[in-house]
Formats: structure tokens, C-alpha cells, sequence
């Protein structure tokens, strides 16, 4: 295993930050290259611990010579973000200084432009250089996989149209019980990667991307920093990577049961009123249409001091908020649904 480092220079005197990334060289030139990054928001880690135990399996199947295809490995892909404290809180979601999702803003260039990303990186700020280096790595690659998490959630993925349903292979070694189907319609990292490739003739978009696969994984909840979980996933992972021929071994042939549908078929449940918002269904539950959700209360102690709220149509609570505490209009819950919701959706992410 190689480890490199990449500096990206502060934007004030005598500050940098440094990314570390591991390389594991393949010994055949036809097998797919690999790149995985984990904590692109800097709290979600998950997928950090993850490939802490997928490099131990990774370093032992290089001392057999069983590494087939290139994987580069980024385990914390935001030290900038990883440093941003608020009063004792980390806030690894946004860019204090830009204010912007570190998710977002990712170039959308072909990949013919791509050794364009790092011409001139001094022209940047930290965080633009970090985006366009990261983008560069990966863009190496013909596989490339984002690790995140929700807030309570059960293991899902957005993955874009373009790859599926070759990506099925993920979702079932990976056992995730839902699949988001996205437009790629967005900045976000996993979207600029599928961008480039969508768009290797400037202005002539390709719809299918044989071969390829960009796609955003999210291992459960913020909280779920768990060895017997981050073992249990790396297993997955590996046996993703055994199907796909980048790594030598046997692994026994599974199949995605979950559900699969577009961005369209998400209910997002939000809190009409602030207050301190009662839970009456967990995650993982399927709900009927009109069944109760969630109550908030809003005026503790007066009459009609609460809200009840229903679910929009059936479905299967995906994501649940932590906060007990809730603001007008927050996200309460995903719900994954087999018809379309009858709210309005722009293109791209869900969320911000």
C-alpha cells in the first residue's frame, strides 16, 4: 500500500491541510480502477472506520498478489471541514466561510477537461483546491464510490439512472434496503463524476454509461460508528469488489430486493410549526396512507398546543431526524414510496 499526502495551502498565513491517500496498485491492466472516498462531510463517519477494515483485507490480498485493478482510497476526504468547530460542535456539512454545502459546488467539466482541475490550483480557495483534487482522483478511476450517512437511516444509495441496473451488484453486496434513483441533475461529487463521463463529446449527453459507476452510498446513521457495522460493511464492499474482478477471491452470489425508485418517489415529511416533535414510527417501518407519524408540540400546556402528522401515501420510513427539537419547515422524515409524491421537486438533491 502507497501513502501519499496532498497539501492544500490555507487561505490565511501559516495554515494548510493535508489529505491522505492510500494506493494499492493492480497487476492487470484490463481489470476496472477503483476510487473510494469516506467523510466528504466531515462528521458522517461511517465509511471512514468502513475502509479502516477493507485496507487490513486489502493489505493482506496484496501480500498474495490478489489485487487485480487500481483502488485509491481516500478515507477522510475533508480536513477542512474535519477542523470546523462551533462552540464544541463540529460543522463538517458546510463551508463556514463560503457557507456552502461541501457536497456542492464540484466542477461540471468533460472528462477530457480533467487535467484542467489541478492547472493553477493557487488561483483557488482551500476549498475550491480541495474539490477540484479530489474530482481529479477520481476521475482516474472507472468505479468510483462516495461513502455518507444520514441522520437515522436505514443503508441506502443514490445512484444515477445512468448506471442502473448494473449497479444492483452494490446495493446487494452492500445489503441496502432501498436504492434512490437520481437525474443527475446536481453538483454534488458523485453527480460532477457522472457528468464528465455523460458528457465525453461536449454538448452530446450519454445516457448510459456501461462499464462505469458513480454513486453515492449512505451506511445508516451518524451514529452507527460501530465495529461490528464497519466490519460488516467492509465485507460487503469487498465482496463488490470481487464481483466486479478488482480484487481475487470467491464470494457467493446475492441479489438487491430492495426497493428502487426516482428522487420523484420520496415523501419528505416537514414540520409545519416548531416545537418538540414525538415520533410515533421508526425507521424501517412501512406505513400505510393517513397513518400517524409524528406530533409537535407547539404551545406545551395550551389547548390544541400540538400537530398531528400523517403519512402522505404507503411507504417505507427511510431517514428520521435526531433533533427533538424541530424548526418550521425542517425535515422530519424520507419515505420511500412507489408513486410519484404530490410535491413539487426541483432537479438535483434532495437536500442542501
Amino acid at each position: 500500500m502507497d501513502v501519499s499526502e496532498i497539501i492544500i495551502p490555507g487561505d490565511t498565513p501559516g495554515t494548510e491541510w493535508r489529505l491522505p491517500v492510500l494506493r494499492f496498485a493492480g497487476h492487470d491492466p484490463k481489470a476496472p480502477k477503483i476510487y473510494i472516498q469516506a467523510a466528504l462531510h466531515a462528521g458522517e463517519l461511517p465509511g471512514t472506520v468502513l475502509l479502516h477494515f477493507l485496507c487490513e483485507r486489502l493489505r493482506q490480498a496484496e501480500s498474495e498478489g490478489g489485487i487485480a485493478g487500481d483502488i485509491t482510497i481516500v478515507p477522510q476526504a475533508n480536513p477542512i471541514g474535519a477542523a470546523q468547530s462551533h462552540f464544541g460542535d463540529l460543522q463538517g456539512r458546510f463551508d463556514l466561510g463560503s457557507r456552502t454545502n461541501f457536497n456542492r459546488d464540484f466542477p461540471l467539466i468533460s472528462i477530457a477537461d480533467r487535467a484542467t482541475l489541478i492547472e493553477d490550483l493557487d488561483d483557488y480557495p482551500a476549498t475550491d483546491s480541495l474539490k477540484r483534487q479530489l474530482l481529479h482522483l477520481a476521475l482516474g478511476a472507472d468505479l468510483v464510490v462516495d461513502l455518507h450517512c444520514d441522520d437515522e437511516s436505514l443503508q441506502y444509495a443514490y445512484i444515477d439512472e445512468a448506471f442502473w441496473p448494473e449497479a444492483a451488484d452494490l446495493a446487494a453486496a452492500l445489503d441496502m434496503e432501498a436504492v434512490l434513483l437520481s437525474d443527475g441533475e446536481s453538483s454534488a461529487f458523485e453527480e460532477a463524476v457522472g457528468f464528465a463521463w455523460k458528457y465525453q463529446v461536449p454538448g452530446e449527453r450519454r445516457s448510459r454509461l456501461p462499464g462505469r459507476l458513480s454513486v453515492t452510498v449512505e451506511l445508516r446513521g451518524k451514529r452507527d460508528v460501530d465495529p461490528a457495522l464497519a466490519k460488516k460493511d467492509a465485507g460487503g464492499l469487498w465482496r463488490f469488489l470481487v464481483t466486479r474482478g478488482i480484487v481475487s477471491g470467491e464470494t457467493a452470489a446475492t441479489a438487491f430486493s430492495g426497493p428502487a425508485v426516482p428522487l420523484d418517489n420520496v415523501e419528505i415529511l416537514r414540520a409545519p410549526e416548531g416545537g418538540a416533535v414525538l415520533f410515533h414510527r421508526k425507521i424501517g417501518d412501512e406505513v400505510a396512507e393517513g397513518e400517524l407519524l409524528a406530533t409537535i408540540v407547539t404551545r406545551p400546556g395550551q389547548p390544541n398546543g400540538s400537530i398531528d402528522l400523517h403519512a402522505p401515501q404507503d411507504g417505507l420510513i427511510l431517514t428520521r431526524t435526531s433533533d427533538r427539537l424541530v424548526r418550521r419547515r425542517g425535515d422530519l422524515m424520507k419515505i420511500v414510496c412507489s408513486s410519484p409524491s404530490r410535491a413539487a421537486r426541483k432537479a438535483g438533491t434532495l437536500e442542501n
